[in-house]
This record gives structure tokens, sequence and C-alpha cells, in this order.
């Protein structure tokens, strides 16, 4: 591991994950949400006592907004950008450390689009954007019934599975490959390098996660270079082939592109099937109602994206002196918003610690962000989550957890990693689905 390497995580990951373990120890709640156990297991409780300091508090290395209202205009705003490596009150000398030290391309720096703003936002955005429209979206139906029902297919009737590894994280990621034109037997070297590259979402992370990550990103770019050549050689009709044949993005950009596709692409999607089957079967009476009401399940994927957000927060910051909510922000300000706060706000959500498959404005929630930066994949992520989980609890009727699922140890991404569960019987002919 190259020397310098350290240096990075330091500048960017190191001073905030030193702040925020002292600040967790004196017991400051959003130290524990962002890196303690608590926040990891069950974030909830410690948003709503952030939620009574205000709209918009101030914590020890950023502002913080739990509100919905608030949450929403700072992402509509132009005058916040996508976070960077200057924000968390990173001592200045620190801050510098990160420019002379920049990672292979990844998802989460420049020039990937997730934390750059408009107008280069724009250029990067605008040639994969046509992909991801519900029009598009619309043609993958098919492909998305049929790869669930061979998943299903090949599940044990009547025996045991972790349903994480053998149907979530499987359903998006054999998707998103093909849209991608990688091969089908490459699908677990992508789940294995995103699950070591998703750390870096979150802020503090510790050297050992940092350096996993960073050999994940040396791996998967080599595998970029070799796989972008054969496309020079023979594209075929796939965004990123589209994506190379154009010309319009150098090497860079284009394995930038391609990581943060690969990652958007299946990431949350595999944290909506496992936080959906888990609410499901916790809430019984909700699960009854679906299948009563097959029509629900649309909605109820709406609510399962609000009560239990698969990415919990995002951060802006002011690219500008500006007042908000009566509070003044200096230029480099940065702002973390709660998503999963802004989606259990009682101003907009009646009784939003209830899970409601049928509630009516359940689509209002925030965890696709808005602005610029909506989710490109939000559209397929929908689409997936509700032919993943109906078709699977039709086709197991009595899938029940075989022990506690165990959650990710990660603050931005909320999902589990592990979820054992009994399939019980195979129902002999699958309902048709709700899309």
């Amino acid at each position: 591991m190259k020397p310098q390497y350290w240096f990075r995580w330091l500048s960017v990951q190191g001073a905030p994950r030193l702040v925020l373990r002292l600040q967790a120890r004196r017991g400051e709640p959003f130290a524990e949400l962002m890196g303690g156990p608590t926040g990891f297991a069950d974030p909830y409780p410690l948003i709503e006592r952030l939620r009574g300091e205000g709209r918009l508090i101030r914590t020890p290395i950023a502002w913080a907004s739990f509100d919905h209202e608030l949450c929403r205009s700072i992402l509509r705003d132009n005058r916040f950008g996508v976070r960077s490596t200057e924000s968390f009150n990173t001592p200045a000398p620190i801050q510098k450390l990160a420019k002379y030290f920049p990672l292979p391309p990844n998802p989460v720096e420049p020039p990937s689009m997730l934390v750059i703003d408009p107008p280069e936002h724009t250029k990067m955005r605008k040639p994969v954007a046509s992909a991801f429209t519900p029009r598009a979206i619309g043609r993958l139906r098919d492909r998305v019934e049929t790869v669930t029902a061979e998943l299903l297919d090949a599940l044990p009737s009547g025996g045991s599975a972790d349903l994480v590894t053998a149907f979530a994280a499987q359903v998006p990621i054999a998707i998103i490959s093909e849209m991608l034109g990688f091969p089908d037997s490459d699908k677990e070297r992508f789940l294995h390098w995103g699950d070591q590259l998703t750390p870096l979402l979150d802020v503090g992370i510790s050297w050992r996660a940092h350096r996993r990550a960073l050999r994940a990103m040396e791996v998967m770019n080599e595998y970029f270079d070799a796989h972008i050549a054969r496309l020079r050689r023979t594209p075929g009709d796939d965004i990123l082939s589209t994506l190379v044949s154009a010309g319009e993005l150098d090497m860079v950009a284009l394995k930038a592109s391609a990581s943060l596709l690969m990652g958007a692409g299946f990431e949350t999607t595999v944290n909506l099937i496992g936080n959906g089957v888990v609410q499901l079967l916790e809430h019984p009476e909700q699960l009854e109602r679906l299948r009563a009401e097959p029509e629900l399940w649309p909605n109820a994927i709406e609510e399962v994206l609000r009560f239990d957000s698969p990415v919990q927060t995002t951060a802006r910051t002011a690219l500008c002196d500006v007042e908000i909510d009566g509070i003044q922000l200096r230029t480099g300000d940065t702002v973390v918003l709660s998503l999963a706060g802004a989606n259990r706000d009682p101003a907009v959500f009646a009784e939003p610690n209830r899970f409601d498959v049928g509630r009516a404005n359940a689509k209002e929630h925030l965890s696709f962000s808005t602005g610029v930066h909506v989710c490109l994949g939000a559209s397929l992520a929908r689409m997936e989550g509700v032919y993943a989980l109906q078709a699977l609890f039709d086709r197991f009727p009595d899938l029940q957890l075989d022990g506690p699922p165990r959650r990710r140890k990660l603050f931005t991404l909320h999902g589990y990693e592990q979820m054992p569960v009994h399939l019980g019987r195979r129902a002999r002919t699958p309902e048709p689905t709700a899309v």
C-alpha cells in the first residue's frame, strides 16, 4: 500500500474520526449517530433526540438538519454544492494533504458526478440519464421479472438461506451488470468490490476499512482498463459502450462513471429489498394487507423507503454566505442532511414511526434526494423492489427470519449484510406482479 494513502486517509477520514470518537465518549448524540453501535443498529431514537434541538443545529463536525422542509430546500438550492474534502471542520493544513494524494478513479471523488456540481455535473450526467428514465426502465421489466424468478427457483423449498447474498443482492447486480455490459460471470467480483468501497461514503472510517477500499479500488480500476479497451474494439448496446463510443469522457471520467453507476445501480436496491423483508415480517398485518390488496405493492415500496431509508444521509456545502432558517452560514460551511430524519418528520408524515403500506403521502420521502443530484437509479430501484418483494412473498408465503439479521456497520448506507431465513414451502403458482 502506497504510504501517501495513509496521509490521504488522515486528511479526509482520520481527523473527523478522532473528533467523532472523542465526542461519542462524552455522550454527544450526533457523534454516536454517525459512528457508534447504536447509530448503526437503530438510528431513529438518536435522530428524534437531535430533531428536538432545532431545525438546523450545530454538531461537532458540521451543521445538521433533520427537518423535511429544510433538507428539501437545501437539496434544491443552487447556493449549496456537494460535499468536498474540505468539509467537516478538518484543520486547514490537513485539508491540503488530500489535494496532493488523490485516489484512483472512484465513485466518491471528482470527476464522479456524485461529488461535482454544475456545469461539470451536467456534462457527466447527461450522457447516462436517458438510460434511467421511467420509459427506459420500463423496457427492463421483463428482464427483471425473469431474473427474479430464476433466483427464487434456485432457493431451496423448505430450506434456509442468507437472503441478502442469495437474493437481495443478486437481483440488482444482475440488471446493472447487463446495463453496463459486464459479463454475468463477474457479478461476484462487483459484489465484493462494492462491499469494500461503500465505507468511503461514511465519515471517520478506520484506516483498516480505508485500506481495504483502496485495494479493491486498484483491482477494480485494472478491470475497468481492460473492459473499456474491449468495448473500444467491440462496443455493445449497453450504457458504457455508448459513453466509450461517444468519446466525450476521458479514461478517468469513464472509470469514475462506471464505478458510480455500478454502485448506485445495486447498493440502494440491496438495502431496499432487505429492509423491506424485515419490515414486512415485523409487521405481519401489513403483509396480510398486501396479500389482500396487491395493487398496494408500489406504495409499500415507497413506505419502506420512507420508514427505513436505504440512504440515511447526504451533505451540502455552502458556496457563498447564506442565511438558512435565521442562521448565518459562511462559505464552505457543511450541512449534513438527514434523509432518514426528514422521512420521519411529524410535520409531514402523520404518526411517522408507524409503518403503513397504505400511507397516502409515502412518496414524499427524500430517500432518493432531490434537485440536480436526485438519484439516477430511482425508477430502477422502485421497479426492482416491487418485483423482488412481491414475488418473494408470493413464492414463499411462510418465509420467516431464522435468527436476527445483522446490520451493516455503516452510517450512510443503511441495510443488512446478513439475513438468515427459513423459506418454508414453495407456492405452486406465483401470483402475477403488481407492476
